[in-house]
């Protein structure tokens, strides 16, 4: 963890980080028998996205969710109706804030952080996401990978936000739960804080993000006392 002072823009990951996943579960019962295949669900997706930076084959984050869907029933040995993909990521428009996250970012932002959101969802699906939850007025701006049409944990997001912000890459923090995007944006010289819902815990290997907290709010406790 570092003991310098915490930089002026915040990004923040939307999906898990800002919004509850948790609400997909019993959709997950109804379609492929068990609401814990959601997170193996997300998790394919995430992967698939991987795959598509690694090979240089792009697919949006939808497309991903779309076929890790049919990925998910086929292990679990269900049929999938026709409509099941669309409901799913409608489903992901429609998903709430964690508790205390509306709470925090006035708090960050009545601190003097400037906050931006930075999230793998295209472009119209992260707006209607925010404007759901009632997020999108703490934000100066909402930017998706999809933008630079590579997904994050790769370099160019966290740059984007850097170049649209106009500061310096270390002037930014990444605020997220998934130990995949901290270690992205630490590799792409930004700072970050690492959001360590459910116990998560950050990867082991490379650097170590800059601050880590159970919740948002212990997170946003750290940042404030790093603002100098």
């Amino acid at each position: 963890m570092s003991d310098g002072a915490a930089p002026p823009v915040l990004a923040f990951d939307v999906n898990e980080t800002l919004l509850d996943l948790g609400v997909l579960d019993p959709l997950f019962e109804e379609l492929v028998g068990d609401a814990e295949l959601r997170g193996a669900w997300f998790g394919s997706a995430l992967q698939l996205a991987f795959v598509g930076g690694l090979t240089g084959r792009y697919a949006d984050f939808t497309a991903c969710q779309r076929a890790a869907l049919h990925m998910t029933a086929a292990r679990a040995g269900r049929a999938l109706p026709a409509s099941a993909p669309d409901r799913v990521v409608d489903a992901m428009r429609l998903l709430p804030p964690h508790p205390e996250v509306g709470a925090v970012l006035g708090r960050l932002g009545t601190a003097g952080f400037r906050l931006v959101a930075l999230t793998n969802s295209a472009p119209d699906v992260a707006g209607r996401q925010l404007d759901h939850a009632g997020l999108t007025s703490f934000f100066e701006a909402v930017f998706s990978a999809g933008e630079v049409r590579v997904l994050k944990p790769a370099a160019e997001p966290y740059r984007m936000v850097a170049q649209r912000c106009g500061v310096g890459i270390e002037e930014t923090c990444l605020v997220a739960a998934h130990a995949w995007d901290v270690s992205g944006a630490l590799a792409a010289g930004a700072r970050a804080a690492f959001v360590a819902r459910a116990g998560a815990v950050p990867s082991p290997l490379g650097p170590r993000p800059d601050w880590v907290g159970r919740d948002l709010s212990e997170v946003a406790g750290l940042l404030v006392a790093a603002r100098k």
